[in-house]
């Protein structure tokens, strides 16, 4: 069959920038559709870090924080100008939840994971001469201060970069497009979707659905669906506030025992996040009072200059949505893994990709690679990927690096 894609990636987010990167560079001949704009989404709206996410130890998930790390260190190597690393201070006081030892127990295995040979998975207790100069930090009650190094991106501007990639490969970008619906034929999928107030029709041999928390709406237009376990919406909120505490950024335990981070962001600092079940249509999500009281009476409890501030006092907040696997744990505590799906087991032509992280969206992309490969690999009548004079299918230096 004669397609016009081997490959149409449905949203614009990171992860779907990744996985349109990634089909790209193995050669495959790729269409993006986004219904808003490059990063209209969560890959927006995030807490904005590249870090393997310390406190998933907390729950086990090694296996995603050791992928996190090692995805860190390439984006540091790779995107400089986009990644750059921080000190992270964690102050821990004697009422704290997580006490010294477990602080220091739980860094020791973050370097671990990390890589002995990585110099910048080192940290270190920070004497108490030294405290005083940690941004007005309340030092009553403080025990210990552990400082580490994460790294800090602009998650909109990594998420653009990425698309600008997959599209200098030949990638097209359909933006504003949204689907109107696929349906699967015997050897590939016909897509209907709306670009220019016109309907319009495409073929394409696979289907990948990035639609982060539009996944399952996205999925409902696809015929068959894929088979998706319940999945849940959680939304969680920042505020910026009209302060500077440098170049470092904390990581605070909140009243409840969450971590929150108090980080710099323009010259203002950027504070998050909070974490709560969200039934809505994702382009109405907004901040609440709640979540905004909340996040200042974090900072605050730790930085006494903040005390003077108000709610009214807040710049701007966003709210964001991450998809998680539905489950009776509190958000805080839920598994982080990105699920993959497909309508098939061995030979997919739709994937349905819910939740992933900003840090590890090309892991993710690799993985998706790998299951189409089996759908894709010795195309024939238009299909397959792009050849050589010899017949041999091109792979550049980016495919390589990825």
């Amino acid at each position: 069959m004669s397609t016009d894609f081997d490959v149409l990636v449905v949203g614009a987010g990171i992860q779907g920038a990744g996985a349109a990167e990634a089909l790209t560079a193995a050669g495959y001949r790729v269409a993006i559709l986004e219904q808003l704009e490059i990063a209209a989404g969560t890959s927006s709206r995030s807490s904005k870090l590249i870090h393997g996410g310390l406190r998933y130890l907390e729950t086990g998930q090694f296996g995603l924080v050791r992928e996190c790390l090692r995805e860190r260190r390439w984006l540091l190597a790779n995107k400089p100008g986009l990644v750059r690393m921080l000190p992270f201070y964690i102050p821990v006081y004697r009422d704290s939840r997580r006490p010294a030892w477990l602080v220091r127990l739980g860094l020791s295995l973050y370097a671990l994971l990390a890589g002995v040979t990585d110099r910048r998975a080192r940290f270190r207790a920070l004497p108490r001469s030294e405290w005083d100069e940690l941004s007005g930090l309340d030092t009553d009650e403080l025990v210990a201060v552990y400082r580490y190094y994460d790294a800090q991106t602009d998650d909109a501007a990594l998420t653009r970069d990425v698309v600008e990639t997959a599209v200098a490969g030949g990638a097209q970008l359909i933006c504003p497009g949204s689907l109107v619906g696929a349906e699967l034929t015997t050897d590939g999928v016909r897509v209907d979707y709306v670009a220019d107030g016109q309907l319009n029709t495409l073929r394409t041999r696979a289907l990948v659905n990035c639609s982060g928390p539009w996944v399952a709406d996205t999925n409902s237009r696809c015929s068959p669906a894929v088979p998706l376990p319940p999945l849940d919406l959680v939304a969680g909120s920042h505020i910026l506030l009209p302060i500077s505490l440098g170049e470092r950024i904390f990581y605070l335990e909140a009243e409840d025992g969450r971590a929150v981070f108090v980080m710099p962001w323009r010259g203002e600092t950027l504070v998050g996040t909070t974490e709560r079940s969200y039934g809505g249509d994702p382009r109405d999500l907004e901040s609440t009072l709640e979540e905004e009281s909340y996040l200042l009476r974090t900072i605050q409890r730790c930085f006494p200059p903040t005390r003077s501030l108000e709610v009214h006092n807040i710049c701007h907040s966003y709210a964001g949505l991450r998809v998680l696997p539905r489950d009776s744990k509190r958000p805080f505590s839920r598994p982080r893994e990105t699920l993959i799906c497909g309508n098939r087991q061995r030979r997919p032509r739709i994937l349905a990709v819910a939740g992933g992280k900003l840090t590890s969206y090309r892991a993710t992309a690799r993985r998706v690679v790998k299951m189409l490969k089996p759908t894709l690999e010795g195309g024939r009548g238009g299909g397959g990927k792009r050849t050589t004079g010899n017949g041999q299918a091109a792979v550049s230096e980016k495919e390589r690096n990825l």
